[in-house]
């Protein structure tokens, strides 16, 4: 139930909708049993048991009220049809007629409003969702599958609309159709309508004990379609690998186990759930058998109910198996529900452990330099970095060099606060960066990868990502400063072309190029480069290290580098080796000590 009222709190936009809905569901409970207790003077009509009521009865007490209606449409029937009984029979189908047309006039208003309210939900929790899924670190992403997230914000939400958001259809509607036809059935007959009571528990209770299983055997299918869907994006994602090592088999065998597995729990959630409508029905009926058996005793041997009565009594008596049909049917779905919710309130209360602090600074420009002070970090158990000092003065290039694994990229993703220093601090002009906005740190920073991150978009809205309503000539502009303008204008639509899935129309020097233009149309005032030219080919790194040269012209940059012929320019070269520094100093400066890079150095001729 407290995943129910979480999920509700998603509701408050919409509930002028959600009293609409009341309001409309009231009247159907109202209309639906008034229609089955119009049914009275009809049958009696049809038995020739009506007698004419030629004086306006007087209301005496709730106690005869079923008296006082029944004179009532008698007394006006008499005015109408006088002696005519055909011409009274047909008034009191057209009242029946009437009534049933208002019940289902209801009834549709009443699920036009909620729709409105049940849709609203659904898209404002995606959106919320959505929101939090590109706001949570990158750290949270190496703990769960792709996959998985993409069947929570996709089946999981859908899961909850036809479960806990079905629910508030029914939540006012069935128990008041429920609670109107058993007072018309009181008025009818006290006594038959108590004896009723007698096995509604007992129903309620075998009901209960086939529900109860639901929510793990829900949970289990939606855990294993989360498996499944990470299966297809690992596999479109290394599709080029899966081909060429010949592994297309291994992946489906993979796949189809997975998929087994999920056809099991399948299997298992809907039959135990497709057993709650015939046990329902069936009890229901039991419940109808006991009444015809009961209730004809009343009519025939002890003549304590009229036939007409008995007849209208019944179908009002079958009235209430639908409505208790769909509450058993909703309280399975609140219990399948329940997992899904679960799932999706997993990801939405999810502490963000990289946020702003209250009263964060807004930072606007750069006028110092960066300084990282004391700094250790871990990932997980070992420490990659160890009490690291580095200082880059504006306008300065820094160029970190290193074996694979000594550090130089986990600098990248801390100055970007993509991840949180465990100890030290990282200041930018002196001020913390934990105490800058996230938004106004990174508007300072330009990031250049070794995987270009490009989208299914065209040329101009990839270079156009990091600076909104940018000008076609300011696009250019970076485009040329990054030596991708001649390249973009053979493409077949020029910078309006699609560059396909992560750019996959394009080579790997002219999305890198694309990558740089980005960053250039950007302008921020530091740059960090991380071994942004080490998947290139010869002559592409050369087009690219002129842009990057061209773009780091008088600005601050942290350059992460494997290739060592790309940073020979910077100011100052810092060696690293299992997170510490080793050396520091130029290209001269270093290959003259004769020690880590000029190492490094020789290994690259040789190779």
């Amino acid at each position: 139930m407290d995943y129910f009222k979480k999920i509700l709190r998603f509701a408050r936009p919409y509930s002028k909708y959600g009293y609409l809905n009341i309001f409309f569901n009231v009247l159907y409970a109202l209309f639906s049993a008034l229609s089955f207790a119009a049914l009275i003077p009809m049958l009696n009509s049809l038995f020739g048991k009506d007698k004419p009521v030629t004086k306006l009865p007087e209301w005496t007490s709730l106690g005869g009220a079923k008296d006082y209606i029944m004179d009532f449409l008698g007394y006006h029937v008499t005015q109408y049809a006088g002696d005519d009984k055909m011409k009274g029979l047909v008034l009191v189908i057209g009242l029946i007629l009437v009534l049933f047309l208002l019940k289902n006039l209801f009834n549709y208003l009443a699920m036009y409003f909620i729709t409105f309210l049940r849709n609203g939900v659904l898209k404002d929790i995606r959106n919320q969702m959505y929101e939090k899924i590109t706001e949570l670190p990158i750290s949270y992403y190496s703990e769960k599958r792709k996959g998985d997230v993409i069947a929570r914000i996709t089946s999981d939400v859908l899961e909850i609309q036809h479960s806990f958001l079905s629910v508030l259809e029914l939540i006012v509607r069935e128990p008041l159709t429920i609670l109107f036809t058993i007072l018309i059935m009181f008025g009818i007959s006290g006594k038959l309508t108590l004896f009723v009571f007698i096995f509604i528990p007992i129903a309620g209770g075998i009901i209960s004990w086939i529900g109860k299983s639901l929510k793990k055997q829900s949970d289990d299918v939606q855990k294993e379609q989360g498996h499944f869907l990470s299966i297809v994006d690992e596999t479109l994602g290394g599709l080029r690998a899966v081909k060429a090592f010949n592994a297309e088999s291994k992946f489906y065998n993979t796949f189809s186990s997975s998929t087994k597995r999920f056809f099991e729990f399948s299997n298992s959630l809907l039959n135990r759930q497709n057993l709650a409508s015939p046990t329902g029905e069936f009890l229901g009926i039991v419940v109808i058998g006991v009444l015809l058996w009961f209730g004809g005793k009343m009519v025939v041997v002890e003549e304590s109910l009229d036939p007409a009565s008995f007849i209208a009594y019944m179908g009002l008596a079958y009235n209430i198996l639908t409505p208790a049909k769909s509450i058993s049917k909703a309280s399975y779905g609140v219990k399948k529900g329940n997992a899904a919710a679960e799932r999706v309130l997993e990801i939405l209360e999810t502490e963000n452990p990289i946020s702003d602090i209250e009263n964060a600074i807004d930072k606007t420009s750069f006028k110092k330099g960066i300084l990282l002070e004391n700094i250790s970090f871990k990932y997980q158990d070992e420490y990659v970095l160890k009490n690291f000092n580095l200082s880059v003065p504006k306008g300065h290039s820094v160029a970190l060099v290193g074996q694979s694994g000594s550090g130089k990229s986990t600098i990248a993703n801390l100055v970007t606060r993509f991840y949180d220093v465990n100890e030290g601090e990282i200041k930018i002009d002196g001020e913390g960066i934990k105490n800058m906005t996230k938004k106004s740190l990174r508007n300072l920073i330009g990031l250049v990868t070794q995987d270009s991150i490009l989208f299914n978009d065209t040329v101009k809205n990839n270079i156009g990502l990091g600076k909104e309503n940018a000008s076609e000539e300011e696009i250019i502009e970076a485009a040329k400063i990054a030596n991708a303008h001649e390249f973009i204008s053979e493409l077949p639509d020029g910078y309006n072309t699609n560059i396909g899935d992560s750019g996959n129309k394009l080579s790997g020097g002219q999305k890198q190029r694309l990558s740089i233009a980005r960053a250039v149309l950007k302008n921020p005032p530091i740059m960090i480069l991380d071994e942004a030219t080490s998947a290139l080919d010869t002559e592409s790194e050369r087009l690219v290290q002129d842009a990057l040269e061209k773009m780091m012209h008088n600005r601050t940059s942290i350059v992460i580098a494997h290739r060592l012929s790309t940073i020979q320019k910077a100011n100052t070269i810092v060696v690293l080796q299992k997170g510490q520094i080793v050396e520091q100093g130029s290209h001269e400066e270093l290959l003259a000590k004769n020690g880590a890079y000029k190492n490094l150095v020789d290994m690259q001729s040789l190779g």
